[in-house]
C-alpha cells in the first residue's frame, strides 16, 4: 500500500491541530515553509543511487522539506514504470530506477518528492531516442496532420537549433500529456508533480506577444473557434486570448486527472517571472510572462487548478535593476496567493553565498499587506553559487556546503530551524468537489470547442462558462457540494440531448457523458 495512507491521516491531524493551536502561543506551533532544490537531470544527482544518497544528505543540510527532481526531461523519463520510455541518459542499468530510489531514501529522510515533468518540450538533440514510442518519433518531423504535435513559429520555423516543442493545443498531444503524468501519479509514491516549460516557447520576435502556435492543427482549431479565416498575427489580441486559453486547459486537465488518480498529490509548476513585475510594467496583464510565453500563473491559482507556483525569481541580487525585479515579483507572489500557496525560486547559480542568503531572507519576509511567501527553492542543486558554475564536481560540492552552512548557521540565518512543507486543506479535507465531463457525437466524434455552462441546482453560487477542448473534455473545479445543471450549447446541425444533472461530492470527481448527440 502506498505510503499516501499514512500522509493523508498525518495531513488531517495536523490541519486540525492547526485549528486548534490558533488559540495557542504562536511560537510553540510548528513552521510550516516549504524549502527545496531543484534537481536537474541534465547534470549528475540522481544517475545512481550513491548519488541520490549524497543529494538527500545535502537538502537535510540547509534543512530543507522537499526535492523537486527533474524525472521527465524531454518526455524520456529517469524512471521505469511510466508512459515515458526511460532515459537514454547514461545512467546506472536496470534495474536501478531514479525516481523509485529519490521516493526511498527521500521519504526515510523525512523530505517529500516532487516529480519535475517539462511539458511543453519534445527533444532537444539531433540524436532521436532510441525508443521508437518516444513522441519526438512518432509526433515529430515525420509526422503529418493531426499527428505531427510540434509546435510551430510565424515563420513556419519548429525547430530553433535541436530543440522541439509540443503544440499544446493539439488535442492528441494535451491528452498524452495527461494520461504520461497520470502514469507517473499512479505507479510512484510521489508528493507532488511539478510542472516546467508549462507555457508557449521563448524565441519571440518581441516581449509583447509570442510568435508560437501556428500549427496546422492549432490554426485550424482557432478558425473552427472564432469564423476567421486568414492568418491572425503574432499580436493578435483575440488569438493570444485563445492560445492562453489552450494553456489554461491543459493545466485543468492535468489538475483533474491528477485528482482522479490520487487527490492528494500537490500539482505544483515553475512560474516565469521575466523582467519586472507588474508594479513597474502596470499590470499582470503587461508582463512578459503573460504576453510573450502565454502563461497565467496568477489565474491558475485563483481559480484553483494550481496548489503552488513555484516562481523561477532567477534574478542577480548583485545587480540593481534584477534586485528591484527579484522584489517586486517576490512581492506579488506573496500578495496573489489567495487560498493557495506560492514559493520563491532565487537563481543560486546567478548569485554568490552572501547575495543567495539575502534573497532567502526576502522571500520570506512579509510584504507591505502583511502577506509572506510559502517558502523558497533554490534553482539548482547541480550549480549551488555562481563561482561553482562550471567548475569541477568536488569544487561545487564544497560551495554547497558553504551555502548549507551560511543558510543554517547564525541568529539571522533563514533556515536555522527545520520546517515542514505546508499543508494544502484543500486536498488535506476537502470541503468541495469537481466535475469533468466529455460532449460528443454518437459517432464519438468529439465536439470541440462547445459552449458548457455549470448552474447550481441549489440555493448560492453562480453559473460557470467553459469551452471544450480539441477531444470534447471540459472541467468545473472546486464546487460547493450539490446538485448541478449542465448545458451544452449545441451548433447548427447538431441535435441531442444537451443537458444533465450531475451531483458534486467534496472530495471527489464527478462524471457526466454527453455523447449521445447527432450531426444532421
Amino acid at each position: 500500500m502506498k505510503r499516501r495512507v499514512l500522509a493523508v491521516l498525518t495531513a488531517t491531524v495536523l490541519v486540525l491541530s492547526m485549528a486548534t493551536a490558533a488559540k495557542a502561543d504562536p511560537e510553540t506551533e510548528p513552521a510550516q515553509q516549504w524549502r527545496s532544490y531543484w534537481v536537474d537531470a541534465f547534470n549528475e544527482g540522481i544517475y545512481t543511487p550513491a548519488q541520490v544518497t549524497r543529494l538527500v544528505r545535502d537538502a537535510k543540510e540547509i534543512n530543507a522539506n522537499a526535492l523537486i527532481v527533474q524525472v521527465a526531461r524531454r518526455y524520456d523519463c529517469f524512471c521505469n514504470r511510466a508512459l515515458y520510455p526511460r532515459t537514454d541518459a547514461a545512467i546506472a542499468p536496470r534495474p536501478y530506477d531514479p525516481l523509485d530510489e529519490v521516493i526511498a531514501q527521500g521519504h526515510a529522510a523525512g523530505l517529500e518528492v516532487h516529480a519535475w515533468v517539462n511539458v511543453n518540450t519534445m527533444w532537444n538533440s539531433a540524436t532521436p531516442h532510441s525508443s521508437p514510442e518516444h513522441v519526438f518519433n512518432k509526433h515529430g518531423l515525420s509526422a503529418t496532420g493531426a499527428d505531427r504535435w510540434l509546435n510551430k513559429r510565424h515563420d513556419g520555423q519548429e525547430l530553433m537549433g535541436a530543440n522541439a516543442y509540443m503544440d499544446p493545443a493539439n488535442p492528441a498531444a494535451v491528452n498524452y500529456i495527461v494520461s504520461a503524468i497520470q502514469s507517473l501519479v499512479r505507479e510512484y509514491d510521489v508528493d507532488g508533480v511539478n510542472l516546467d516549460y508549462v507555457r508557449y516557447p521563448d524565441f519571440n520576435s518581441t516581449t509583447t506577444h509570442s510568435d508560437w502556435g501556428y500549427s496546422e492543427t492549432s490554426l485550424a482549431r482557432f478558425r473552427a473557434a472564432t469564423g476567421r479565416t486568414e492568418l491572425p498575427l503574432p499580436a493578435d489580441p483575440q488569438f493570444s486570448d485563445w492560445r492562453r486559453a489552450q494553456m489554461t486547459n491543459l493545466v485543468r486537465k492535468i489538475y483533474l486527472g491528477m485528482w482522479e488518480v490520487d487527490p492528494r498529490v500537490r500539482l505544483s509548476m515553475d512560474g516565469i517571472t521575466y523582467s519586472y513585475g507588474p508594479q513597474t510594467m502596470g499590470g499582470w496583464e503587461k508582463t512578459r510572462p503573460y504576453t510573450e510565453v502565454l502563461q497565467d500563473w496568477k489565474g491558475w491559482l485563483a481559480e484553483g487548478i494550481m496548489d503552488t507556483v513555484v516562481a523561477m525569481n532567477y534574478k542577480r541580487n548583485w545587480m540593481p535593476d534584477q534586485k528591484q525585479m527579484y522584489d517586486e515579483w517576490t512581492e506579488v507572489l506573496a500578495d496573489w496567493q489567495g487560498d493557495r500557496q506560492a514559493v520563491v525560486g532565487p537563481a543560486l547559480y546567478l548569485n554568490d553565498i552572501p547575495d543567495s542568503v539575502e534573497q532567502a531572507r526576502r522571500a520570506l519576509a512579509p510584504t507591505a499587506a502583511g502577506n509572506t511567501a510559502a517558502g523558497w527553492s533554490g534553482y539548482s542543486y547541480a550549480n549551488p553559487t555562481r563561482a561553482g558554475v562550471s567548475q569541477p564536481s568536488s569544487f561545487r560540492d564544497a560551495e554547497r556546503d558553504r551555502l548549507a552552512q551560511a543558510l543554517t548557521t547564525g541568529p539571522d540565518a533563514p533556515f536555522a530551524n527545520e520546517a515542514a512543507v505546508p499543508v494544502m486543506p484543500w486536498k488535506a479535507t476537502p470541503a468541495e468537489g469537481h466535475v469533468s465531463g466529455r460532449v460528443a457525437l454518437r459517432t464519438g466524434a468529439p465536439l470541440d470547442q462547445a459552449t458548457v455552462t455549470l448552474r447550481p441546482l441549489t440555493a448560492g453560487g453562480e453559473s460557470i462558462t467553459r469551452a471544450t477542448d480539441g477531444d470534447g473534455w471540459f472541467g468545473f473545479v472546486h464546487l460547493r457540494p450539490g446538485a448541478y445543471l449542465v448545458q451544452v450549447d449545441l451548433p447548427d446541425r447538431v441535435v441531442g440531448q444537451p443537458i444533465a444533472v450531475v451531483h458534486v461530492r467534496a472530495g471527489e470527481v464527478s462524471k457526466v457523458e454527453l455523447s449521445r448527440l447527432t450531426q444532421m
